[in-house]
């Protein structure tokens, strides 16, 4: 449970929900924070459930992962540990801002290499960058010293490219759709307790669980919606401050 709500229980219902869209997705990307205690069976179960998508899956760590315990654990027939992935005209690159002991992230000098060399030898026409942490403020007080140490870095490097058109991240558990310049950048909101958006303190928000589709099209556009799960109650504490 996280703040009074099943997380197994908000999880099952939105594979549900995926397993009865009318298009069978590409790929299911996973943002991180997949467990709270980082252990093996938390891992065994999400890779065995995820798997009976039958649907490839890639994964980043969040700040509550153990990446080294997700790579162990994660074996399942459709996942994958693949941070290049290329789908029609778009190459996705999964980026690790995980920082061990710490809430905050960091992608430090052998993430950003990875990245500008992926950009520079990337055959594909447009790309999407994957990450845990918020890498701009969000407006949230609490939140935004929680976000990407080296933003300013990332930026220097996306902005160097023509090819970017997206960045997508975790841990806000919260929407947040915004373009800098050229490039969309979204958040994809939680499969369990969402935060409450503009918030001075921790807070959580009474949104359902839900998660995020996304269109990469031919030309550079990505259509996305987020979709939640309404029609089963989800009950939240909220006197917790935290967690």
């Amino acid at each position: 449970c996280l703040l009074g709500l099943p997380t197994r229980k908000s999880l099952t219902a939105i594979l549900e929900d995926i397993k009865n869209q009318d298009t069978k997705a590409d790929l299911i990307i996973a943002t991180g924070d997949i467990s709270q205690d980082q252990s093996s069976e938390s891992y065994q179960y999400f890779s065995e459930v995820m798997n009976e998508l039958e649907i490839p899956i890639c994964w980043i760590p969040g700040n509550h992962d153990d990446v080294h315990q997700m790579a162990e654990s994660l074996t399942a027939e459709y996942f994958s540990r693949a941070k290049k992935i290329i789908l029609g005209d778009w190459q996705i690159i999964m980026l690790d801002s995980s920082l061990s002991g710490q809430v905050y992230g960091r992608l430090g000098r052998e993430q950003r290499t990875f990245l500008t060399k992926a950009i520079k030898s990337s055959q594909s026409k447009h790309l999407l960058i994957v990450l845990h942490h918020h890498p701009v403020d969000i407006q949230c007080q609490w939140l935004d010293p929680l976000g990407l140490e080296d933003a300013e870095e990332l930026f220097e490097i996306l902005d160097g490219s023509s090819s970017v058109r997206g960045l997508l991240w975790g841990h806000i558990h919260q929407m947040y759709d915004q373009y800098r310049g050229k490039i969309r950048m979204l958040a994809t909101p939680s499969s369990s307790v969402q935060f409450k958006p503009l918030s001075k303190e921790f807070a959580a928000d009474t949104e359902s669980p839900g998660y995020r589709i996304l269109e990469l099209e031919e030309g550079g556009n990505i259509e996305t919606q987020v979709n939640r799960i309404e029609h089963i109650e989800f009950t939240v504490d909220y006197t917790v401050k935290g967690y």
